[in-house]
């Protein structure tokens, strides 16, 4: 059976959380790809930053629901997740935008799990992992091209 060895791109486009978030928007685009792993200086896979991420900057932030009680606010919704969504809008860097601590793979994890990890919890790019470095990238596409 084929590995994330087998399929993954080596040749892997990387930014580092200090870049500015409207050329790694304009990289994405680009250069035709969904997502891309963010590096830190020790060259470790901090996180990684996909159109998702982006488009979030466009969306309607929800105001967290309260109930009052006894001259009390009891938050109804979590804080934490306004505190991101508000972050994630008001990026300009890609450690702003950037979905931290990425799900990863190693090299020799089978296509059948790459793809349930995919189709499950709707991934579209997965870094491979191999000795703590990143090592390469799988895109849906590069799932796909194992059928033909």
């Amino acid at each position: 059976m084929l590995t994330a060895q087998d399929i993954m791109e080596k040749d892997v486009i990387s930014f580092s959380p200090e870049t500015d978030i409207v050329p790694a928007a304009k990289t994405l685009i680009e250069k035709k790809i969904n997502g891309a792993p963010v590096i830190d200086d020790n060259e470790l896979l901090v996180g990684i930053l996909c159109q998702s991420d982006l488009i979030t900057q466009q969306k309607n932030i929800k105001i967290p629901s309260i109930f009052t009680f006894l001259d009390g606010y009891i938050p109804l919704t979590s804080f934490k997740k306004f505190e991101n969504d508000i972050k994630k809008i008001a990026a300009l860097k890609v450690e702003d935008a950037m979905t931290k601590n990425p799900v990863t793979v190693a090299l020799d994890t089978n296509i059948g799990h790459i793809a349930m990890l995919m189709v499950d919890k709707n991934f579209h790019t997965l870094p491979v992992i191999h000795n703590k470095k990143l090592v390469g990238i799988i895109g849906k596409e590069d799932v796909l091209k194992t059928f033909l």
